[in-house]
């Protein structure tokens, strides 16, 4: 089907992939305004330890990530879209407030987990809206610009943390009773997306049973699950841009580089992958992976940290826009929903069994080891996705 859209580099793109993209600049605000006051939120006003955030940081994303191929197959059950998203941006942006109330980190638990609940259950169902936004030889620009919101949107909101706390003196509960502003207007842009029914097959029930998509996928699934166990948690070069002397506030500054860069990375390197191929540029994106990781087992200053930031930054525009395209090329339309969805959850999952081992390589071995090991991994898992993953992929009938 032909999309209209607007003429030179954005044509192929529609008016709901600009709003798609808008919601998640939105949702991404509200998330990321909370991202670098949460862990002192916990343990200087709840006057907790460090185990409970690391507790509560760990069920939340764990369940973010199982929740994502969940909702994404039930949305393919039932052939819908936007009312499971926006049943996922509702709850998300309502429990951010929630925390701000809480008067213990249970309550805390409770508050983080409606969110990345809510942030899961959404992320396929929309996903899957990106993809029907713009027609196939388009696709890597809709995740590519739809990138670049959410990127964009972790750039900007932990500024607007830090101008808050520091320019109008608010206290830490205030943030998160603010942060449902963006959340709601993210649910809002949502309302406006037309969703489009994807014409059916002559068939009595849709099959989205996972073990049942095609080949290609599955081994594109082996491919990012090798590549994930070693791209662990972003914490860990948080945690060495600091070892190398970096302030909190310098700090904060670089992970806002880091998410500025992804931005401007984003779409350009979906437009890419309409012209050269999913895999091609996702091999791109492994080895810019590796070089950062190397350089932060090697570098010895900040400015050598910042600059490798930024790289890694370049690394997670390709990855987020090209990963999730390639996934639905790789199924039918009516799937698209599951296939990105279970395509997260490998991601996530995989993450985390990262940054466990990661975890365990900095406490037990060395700083430098964590990202040696993330090279080697990412070198095992650019040679999996040149075996298993075709060149050239499309769309199955």
């Amino acid at each position: 089907m032909t999309r209209r859209g607007k003429p030179g580099p954005f044509a192929g793109l529609s008016r709901d992939s600009w709003l798609l993209a808008l919601a998640s600049l939105f949702s991404d605000i509200s998330t990321e305004m909370l991202y670098p006051v949460l862990p002192v939120y916990l343990t200087q006003t709840l006057k907790t330890g460090g185990l409970a955030v690391g507790v509560i940081e760990g069920i939340a994303q764990g369940a973010q990530n199982l929740i994502q191929g969940v909702s994404g197959t039930l949305s393919d059950r039932l052939q819908r879209r936007k009312p499971i998203a926006l049943v996922g941006y509702a709850v998300s942006a309502l429990a951010k407030p929630l925390i701000g109330l809480s008067v213990a980190w249970s309550a805390v638990l409770g508050g983080r987990l409606l969110d990345r609940l809510g942030a899961g259950s959404r992320s396929a169902p929309r996903d899957a809206l990106i993809a029907a936004s713009a027609d196939e030889a388009s696709r890597g620009r809709a995740f590519g610009l739809e990138g670049v919101g959410d990127n964009l949107g972790a750039f900007i909101g932990p500024l607007i943390a830090i101008a808050l706390l520091l320019w109008w003196r608010i206290d830490l509960r205030s943030i998160f009773y603010l942060a449902v502003i963006p959340g709601l207007l993210a649910f809002a842009t949502v309302l406006l997306v037309r969703e489009r029914r994807v014409a059916q097959h002559a068939k009595p029930r849709l099959d989205v049973n996972l073990w049942r998509m095609p080949h290609d996928y599955h081994r594109y699934l082996v491919a990012t699950l090798v590549f994930g166990l070693g791209n662990s948690s972003n914490a860990f070069l948080i945690l060495r841009t600091r070892d190398l002397g970096a302030s909190l506030e310098t700090t904060i500054l670089i992970y806002a580089g880091f998410n500025l860069v992804a931005a401007l990375v984003s779409y350009p390197a979906g437009a890419l992958s309409d012209r050269l191929g999913r895999r091609n540029l996702l091999l791109v994106a492994f080895g810019i992976f590796l070089i950062a990781y190397l350089g932060f087992a090697l570098a010895s200053s900040v400015v050598s940290a910042a600059m490798l930031f930024a790289l890694y930054g370049a690394f997670q525009g390709v990855f987020r826009a090209t990963g999730k395209a390639l996934a639905s090329d790789l199924v039918s339309p009516q799937m698209h929903a599951s296939g990105i969805g279970w395509y997260g959850t490998t991601v996530g999952l995989s993450g985390l069994v990262a940054g466990v081992v990661a975890g365990l390589l900095w406490d037990g071995v060395s700083h430098t080891a964590v990202f040696v090991y993330g090279a080697a991994v990412g070198v095992a898992g650019g040679l999996a996705l040149v075996v298993l993953v075709p060149a050239r992929t499309h769309a199955t009938e």
